[in-house]
């Protein structure tokens, strides 16, 4: 019997196919924006000259011989206007904070990315820098061509030119953010004879590289990658949120066309198919794919828009602020705002306007002075002349008035309790002064801690009075 074996051959090795490399991430497209005018970029720069004006001239105005608005972190006090707060008022700060997180709630969800299109710092420093941009190299044609275009001696010096102006309104910038925690006035000495200190140079130039590289460099990476709002947006909007819409309804099919054709006879929308409202887009999106995250509701591209449908003859509003029940619904401009008023929009107003009203109320309501009182931990208590009982406090008085203060201690709490110190205090305005109080009971006081008062009396203000509790210690 013969055995046969079978040799399995080993099947050759196939090829391998051509590594494909894939990116994960989109390169950047350099987005320049062609100059657009309209009810929403008029307001746009309204906002723009509102809190650029407002930034750079508050620190230089006067208030009581000093600067009206100023965060003096060295010595612990901030002061606006006439208020002067100290760390202790952080509630005050809290108030703001919150009043600030429900305004943008509130304004979210009534008409979208408001504070993104016309107030964000992202936004209105890249819009500055865009002007720059243009009155140096031109306008969007003229940019592109620039950028397409081998270096040169011209090239170079609009290059050269702009980024200059950026880095000077950049570095004023930054000194102007400086000087609201540096009173600005000593700064600007302090910059023109060279002597400023490490950590004012340090943050102006902090501050302008960082606006320097935000507005001329990242432009619409921050809103896009780097601002969490635009991934939570969502969570604010409803169908009822007015966002920045195109009405595909009356547009499509869109395709171009000259003016004297009918739409109608070659079975076309309103859409001419022109690109421009992509070509204004500060982030490059095109609104007629719907409400994409990267939209910042600036409206430019419903401004030029209009324009071109102006020259049309068309109607306006293909592209506008609207809501997606309003598209649906057909609905007018008085029931889009009615629906406005939704109860998600009432209940932010009316808790808004409570926390408002109660921050307000408190701040005219503040005693202008605080004082903490501490107990001598070296000499809890000890006795004194005549058998009487002693306990050392040390009082902490903060004048938060601009005004010089005579201040009238007294006590309370306990039979035959009466100060060893001197009655009255001298507080110099904003001053805080620290003393050490010494108080006194009879011989024969009951062992044990004991609630007292201090009573503290500006002879100055008779509005000014506060009482501080505390305890007496009598040891058996």
């Amino acid at each position: 019997m013969s055995t046969t074996t079978a040799a399995t051959a080993a099947p050759a090795a196939s090829p391998e196919p051509d590594a494909v490399e894939i990116s994960l991430y989109e390169s950047r497209r350099k987005i320049q924006t062609r100059s657009v005018s309209g009810t929403f970029t008029h307001l746009r720069w309204a906002a723009v000259w509102f809190t650029q004006i407002l930034f750079y001239a508050l620190p230089w105005f006067n208030w009581n011989g000093r600067q009206a608005v100023l965060f003096d972190l060295l010595s612990r006090r901030f002061y606006l206007g006439g208020l002067v707060l100290y760390p202790q008022d952080f509630i005050y700060l809290t108030g703001l904070l919150v009043m600030s997180a429900l305004s943008l709630f509130l304004f979210t969800a009534v008409a979208g990315r408001l504070w993104c299109g016309y107030a964000c710092p992202q936004t209105v420093y890249t819009e500055i820098f865009m002007w720059i941009e243009k009155k140096i190299e031109g306008d969007r044609a003229a940019r592109i061509r620039l950028d397409d275009a081998p270096m040169s001696g011209a090239k170079f010096a609009r290059r050269g030119a702009k980024h200059l102006a950026w880095v000077l309104f950049a570095l004023w910038t930054g000194f102007t953010f400086v000087g609201y925690f540096t009173p600005i006035r000593a700064q600007t000495a302090e910059v023109l004879a060279g002597t400023m200190g490490a950590w004012q140079t340090f943050w102006i130039f902090f501050y302008g590289f960082a606006t320097y590289g935000n507005a001329g460099f990242m432009r619409e990476q921050v809103c896009k990658y780097m601002c969490p709002y635009a991934r939570f947006q969502s969570a604010m909007f409803d169908k009822d949120t007015l966002i920045v819409t195109y009405d595909a309804a009356r547009g499509e099919p869109r395709g171009s066309r000259g003016k004297k054709v009918d739409p109608k006879e070659k079975g076309l929308g309103s859409c001419v198919d022109c690109t421009l409202c992509v070509q204004v887009c500060p982030t490059g999106i095109d609104i007629r794919k719907g409400l994409q995250y990267e939209c910042i509701g600036c409206g430019a591209c419903a401004d030029v828009c209009d324009e071109v449908m102006d020259k049309f003859g068309y109607a306006r509003g293909l592209v506008k602020y609207s809501t997606q029940n309003a598209m649906t619904g057909g609905w007018d401009k008085a029931q889009t705002i009615r629906r406005a008023l939704r109860p998600r929009v009432l209940v932010y107003s009316t808790i808004l306007a409570a926390i408002a009203v109660a921050v307000g109320v408190s701040l005219y309501l503040r005693v202008p002075m605080k004082v903490d009182v501490i107990r001598d931990r070296g000499a809890l208590a000890r006795m004194v002349d005549q058998g009487r009982i002693e306990n050392v406090y040390r009082l902490q008085i903060m004048n938060a008035t601009e005004e010089r203060q005579l201040i009238r201690l007294a006590v309370e709490g306990m039979e035959g309790i009466a100060l060893a110190s001197e009655p009255v205090v001298d507080v110099l305005p904003t001053e805080v002064r620290t003393l050490a109080v010494r108080v006194q009971v009879p011989p024969g006081a009951a062992s044990g801690s004991h609630p007292i008062v201090f009573r503290l009396q500006s002879s100055t203000d008779e509005a000014i009075r506060l009482d501080e509790k505390t305890t007496f210690l009598v040891p058996r």
